[in-house]
């Protein structure tokens, strides 16, 4: 497919988006804040996984490495392979290409906003750079796929778990779209990146760590289908659309949501307040990408009641006002929470829900800890409204 067809397509799948009842004006809204931080990113270069290497990675100078968060030397063997503490993350591992993703999660769904917002060229090319370092240019570019993510010291070199890394890479990909039509990229550049993220949807469906990553259970598996999801509406992958949407159905909603809407998977965890928000988000951002190509998954609903309705009913409680949570805070980085969180953005545009936008609007939308930026990955409502 073409630039111009799918643009084209593009703009015709952006119009059906318009739900009825959303009146919500996320340009007005945002404005100030976007063009605030798009401003202070046009001084942040380009980084990509080029710029640091690990000697403990298997991989070379273009491979993604990261390393199990919850991985620790174990003290009875101190040279040995790691030994496992849920909740409470090793702050020596490798985590440089992390941070690199994450800054370009960051700062290329910013600058594009700003773009949308001004039309000023200087947003849109310099979001095109970053996009050309990490997915066009032979240099700089990283290999399309995640075969050495979260490794572990002495046990394996990477895992299937990996694949949630670049849940980083789901606002970027919305973002390149706009920058096409900005201009800042040629077609060339366009189809580049296009082409390296159907790459990265093809490792993603067929090599071993991401069929595993594809099968688990919990937050994981959602989102694995929230990337394939966002990668294959960039990619014009209807069939992975269509899979995702079925996946939804059968695999995710009847094994993650309970009847009353709790997330018992994410309740289980010694972090159980964040990851049901991290889930609910990556749901919802499901339901956002998915239901716009035509198949409503905001109102699907099993024979016994399972669905996304009764799961953002549940938790918005305790978002609303979070000391109203049942159980223990979480053993890091509780007092970060919630942030604006996209399930009462797009779950309060989806149903007509004033009260989700309400809340919603008085969350903080930024924060400067890294824990919180890896686990809050939908920033730019002025790209998905």
């Amino acid at each position: 497919m073409n630039r111009r067809v799918f643009l084209a397509a593009a703009a015709a799948n952006l119009s059906r988006r318009a739900i009825a009842g959303e009146r919500f004006d996320a340009a007005a809204f945002d404005r100030a804040r976007v063009l605030r931080q798009a401003r202070l990113l046009l001084k942040q270069n380009p980084v990509t996984v080029t710029a640091a290497q690990s000697p403990r990675s298997a991989g070379g100078l273009h491979d993604f490495f990261s390393e199990g968060d919850y991985w620790w030397p174990d003290p009875k063997n101190p040279s040995g392979p790691y030994v496992q503490r849920d909740g409470l993350t090793n702050l020596d591992n490798f985590v440089a290409h992390r941070q690199s993703l994450m800054k370009l999660s960051v700062a290329v769904p910013a600058l594009t906003a700003a773009w949308k917002l001004t039309r000023e060229k200087a947003f849109a090319e310099h979001a095109a750079r970053h996009v050309r370092a990490w997915f066009v240019d032979e240099a700089t570019r990283m290999n399309p796929n995640l075969q050495f993510a979260q490794a572990i010291h002495g046990k394996t070199s990477g895992r299937g778990t990996g694949v949630i890394d670049t849940i980083h890479l789901v606002e970027v990909a919305r973002a390149i779209p706009w920058l096409a039509e900005s201009r800042a990229m040629s077609s060339g550049e366009f189809d580049a990146a296009r082409a390296w993220f159907a790459d990265y949807l093809n490792w993603m469906s067929t090599s071993p760590n991401g069929i595993e990553e594809r099968d688990t259970k919990n937050n994981h598996t959602t989102c694995w289908v929230m990337q394939a999801a966002a990668f294959a509406s960039l990619a014009g992958n209807r069939p992975m659309l269509l899979w995702c949407a079925n996946r939804f159905r059968s695999v995710i909603v009847p094994g993650q949501i309970a009847p009353d809407g709790r997330l018992p998977l994410e309740l289980a965890r010694t972090k159980p307040y964040g990851y049901c928000l991290f889930n609910l988000d990556a749901l919802a951002t499901i339901c956002r990408i998915v239901s716009a190509d035509g198949d409503d998954l905001w109102n699907f609903v099993t024979p016994d009641g399972r669905g996304m309705k009764k799961a953002v009913e549940y938790m918005f409680p305790y978002i609303a006002d979070k000391r109203r949570w049942p159980l223990p805070p979480d053993v890091m980085y509780d007092e970060y929470w919630p942030m604006r969180q996209a399930a009462l953005l797009f779950g309060g545009l989806a149903w007509d829900r004033a009260e989700y936008l309400a809340v919603w609007k008085k969350l903080p939308a930024e924060s400067g800890v890294d824990e919180v930026i890896r686990n809050y990955f939908i920033r730019q409502p002025v790209l998905w409204v």
